[in-house]
């Protein structure tokens, strides 16, 4: 039971590390290693040699975190705690490269955003979020923009919160698109 505990809270601590990014894409490489951390994280649990009885414990306070951790993230200061900030990584056409940096979000990962959001040039994206379960939001040129909606995203205060009118159009002093 305790190296049950022990494998969850360091899953938890290397993807608070690491970011959401781990999320994002899944190429043939990144099943390889979630299937060899799972391997790890099974042996690591249930003990050498595995028994039923182990395999069933371990599931069991596996859940039972799974639900304890779900429950704090409700409370706001242990969110942020556990969870990473949505983060900006687009913005009015191009890439914020910091944020990029910051997420290990690369070019070709917001390519491919881009293209699966239905557009066909960069330029054509107004805001492109990095959401913290590591799925990528794409809002298009077209749409309006509520300040509100982008309270806690980082990169928001530089960008979409500063900005005045309905048709703000700043640019980040960052990558080309």
């Amino acid at each position: 039971m305790l190296a049950s505990v022990g494998i969850y809270l360091a899953f938890m601590i290397l993807v608070k590390l690491f970011g959401s990014r781990v999320l994002v894409s899944m190429t043939a490489s990144d099943a390889v290693i979630i299937i060899m951390f799972g391997a790890v994280a099974g042996r690591v649990i249930v003990g050498n040699p595995p028994t039923l009885a182990s395999g069933v414990i371990g599931l069991t306070v596996l859940m039972i975190l799974e639900a304890a951790f779900g429950t704090v993230r409700r409370y706001v200061a242990w969110s942020k705690f556990i969870d990473r900030s949505p983060v900006l990584l687009v913005y009015n056409g191009r890439m914020i490269a910091e944020n990029q940096t910051y997420s290990h979000v690369t070019d070709s990962d917001i390519y491919s955003a881009v293209r699966k959001a239905g557009y066909g040039r960069l330029a054509d994206v107004q805001v492109m979020i990095l959401e913290p379960a590591g799925h990528l939001s794409v809002i298009g040129m077209d749409k309006q923009l509520n300040a509100k909606v982008f309270k806690g995203v980082r990169g928001a205060e530089k960008y979409i919160l500063t900005d005045s009118g309905p048709d703000h159009r700043k640019r980040p002093p960052h990558k080309d698109s």
